[in-house]
């Protein structure tokens, strides 16, 4: 079980401006991620070590956004002003999470701007939809060399944190949080407030960056 990416939505600036707009805070550059033709959304992504990414997404006036969680849950997000949308976990098997939560994976996909295809199943984002600290999670499925972690990067992901309940979240991913999870330390606030992940810092050249 990896903390594999963080998702913030676009707010009313559009897709280009809140990467460059984290690109800056963060000293470094988005690069553009292409189309999520099943969810009609695009996004941009930076690498981050440790096999992680952040990932800027928007929605398209686009059918496909009217129909998937996805799709439904970034225009939620983005027409709140923006913002972190969600934390994600990769797993080997997304089988017992099936079973656990009574529904399928669906499956996802995105076109880099150069033609090629990365391929993935995910699940868990309606869980998201309707508590906001929840991560969902993702099983990966393209070749290794057209993953995301491929691209390497030099920034650390090293603290989220999360408005909700410890127990809660470590019951919907059936592991122990403890403070330290993959190497990133978690931390609940606000346990009786909004839930949902409020901010994440990095380790960056120029020092620990808070967004």
């Amino acid at each position: 079980m990896h903390v594999d990416h963080l998702t913030f939505a676009a707010g009313p600036d559009g897709l280009k401006a809140e990467a460059e707009r984290l690109g800056e805070l963060l000293g470094a550059k988005f690069r553009d991620g292409g189309f999520h033709p099943r969810f009609g959304t695009r996004n941009r992504i930076l690498p981050l070590a440790h096999d992680r990414y952040i990932e800027v997404v928007e929605v398209l006036e686009h059918p496909a956004a009217e129909k998937a969680a996805f799709g439904q849950a970034v225009r939620a997000r983005s027409e709140m002003g923006g913002g972190w949308l969600g934390w994600v976990v990769s797993v080997a098997d997304l089988a017992p999470y099936e079973q656990r939560l009574g529904r399928s994976a669906v499956v996802g996909s995105r076109h880099f701007p150069d033609g090629r295809l990365l391929e993935w199943k995910q699940l868990g984002v309606k869980g998201l939809m309707s508590d906001p600290q929840l991560p969902y999670f993702i099983k990966w499925t393209s070749d290794e060399s057209v993953l995301p972690r491929a691209l390497g990067g030099d920034l650390q992901l090293i603290e989220l944190e999360i408005s909700g309940n410890e127990d809660r979240v470590e019951d919907w991913i059936g592991a122990e949080v403890d403070g330290n999870f993959d190497g990133v330390n978690i931390r609940f606030t606000s346990p009786n407030g909004q839930p949902g992940l409020d901010a994440a810092t990095f380790h960056t050249c120029n020092g620990p960056v808070r967004i």
